[in-house]
């Protein structure tokens, strides 16, 4: 079934206290259409902690004001069932057909009217732009052709086609930096999306501040070494919980890595699945499940299966109907990724993800037609007993 399409209704979020004096407004326009981003401002000082935010005079950053094609069709991508997915937690609904996040060092804004158009993309500011491009293709995983790995689940099994159609096309994988991925999945244990994105947010904010667009503000994530200045005392204070120590005992454990933890991290996409996942669970507070999320969305390891209790379900269903009814064990996991091998192959991961997506009784909620904040807000909490167990 073709998801539904999207209103053509387009509103610009802005905050009026963010507008420039009128002799400064020579570079922007009062245009709500779709084709105008929202305002994106000044970083504030650079004493920034925790989630503290100091009251100062903002004005505009200079970003380029042309919505460039990224140029692949729209049956390769679609935004709102790969980002707001349970893959990062990152990326804010900044208008009705915009989604805006941070990939390394850029800020951006992408946007999909419809389903049947393809995605362009906003840069917030003309620093590095000319790499921006690349940045995108690469964390979108752009060099895999998902018709392509699409159509072999489909040859294999009749019901991923099944699943397909219910979801809609354009579900891609990510490949996210493994240091800010790892630190993700780190907040995603037990918890639920709006949780883990303030966590998330929480930890974002000791980076370099970008900038604020639709009322969010963005920020690039923090190095492992700054994150370090960060004390168990200031996470717990800021509603981490428990985390707060395998946070804070990771961050430690990667320092003491040779060459950086970024750089190990990194470093564990050349080895194979079970080495890194050996690896990754090193790390307190990271287990097989969250390793095997880590592996998927960002060290190429594209037949990871994190093993949860809705993909157990997918699989006592489909795959190992034997098993219905029994408990599942970390032997049975295993048994599950397995099987999931075994049926869809080297990109079982993307196949998993999609089953995954189709079983959410609101998977509409990804829809982005008519998004504003609000709707946002309601559709990640109709969300949340179902993602719970994700990480």
């Amino acid at each position: 079934m073709k998801p539904r399409q999207f209103s053509s209704r387009s509103q610009t979020l802005i905050d009026p206290s963010l507008r420039l004096p009128k002799r400064r407004r020579t570079t922007t326009t009062s245009s709500a259409s779709s084709n105008t981003p929202p305002p994106v401002t000044s970083p504030p000082p650079k004493t920034l902690k925790t989630s503290t935010t100091t009251t100062t005079r903002r004005r505009s950053l200079s970003f380029t004001d042309q919505w460039i094609p990224l140029g692949i069709p729209p049956s390769e991508l679609s935004l709102p069932l790969t980002l707001p997915t349970g893959q990062t937690f990152r990326w804010r609904c900044t208008s009705p057909d915009h989604f805006t996040g941070v990939i390394g060092p850029h800020l951006l804004s992408l946007r999909q009217p419809s389903p049947d158009s393809p995605v362009s993309y906003l840069h917030h500011s003309s620093a590095e732009a000319s790499s921006a491009a690349a940045a995108i293709a690469d964390y979108l995983n752009l060099s895999i052709s998902l018709g392509e790995v699409w159509r072999g689940f489909a040859e294999r099994d009749a019901r991923f086609a099944e699943a397909a159609g219910r979801v809609g096309e354009g579900e891609r994988v990510l490949r996210q930096d493994p240091w800010e991925c790892a630190m993700q999945f780190l907040c995603s244990s037990n918890n639920n999306i709006g949780r883990i994105e303030r966590m998330v947010g929480t930890l974002s904010s000791f980076g370099e501040y970008l900038g604020t667009v639709g009322g969010h503000g963005f920020y690039r994530f923090p190095s492992v070494e700054r994150l370090a200045e960060v004390s168990e005392e200031e996470l717990r204070r800021a509603g981490f919980g428990y985390r707060a120590k395998y946070i804070v005992g990771a961050v430690k454990l990667l320092q003491s890595k040779p060459g950086g933890g970024e750089k190990w991290l990194t470093s564990l996409r050349g080895l194979e699945l079970p080495e890194v996942i050996d690896a990754l669970c090193t790390l307190p507070g990271v287990g097989p499940k969250v390793a095997a999320c880590i592996a998927l969305f960002s060290l190429d390891q594209h037949h990871a299966i994190p093993v949860d209790t809705h993909v157990w379900q997918i699989a006592t269903r489909y795959l190992m109907p034997e098993l219905a009814g029994a408990r599942l064990t970390l032997k049975l996991s295993k048994d599950v990724a397995e099987a999931f091998v075994k049926k869809y192959g080297k990109y079982a991961g993307w196949a998993q993800t999609v089953l995954f997506i189709g079983e959410l009784p609101s998977h509409k909620a990804t829809d982005i037609s008519n998004c504003s904040i609000e709707e946002t807000k309601s559709a990640k909490r109709k969300r949340v007993k179902v993602i719970r167990s994700r990480g």
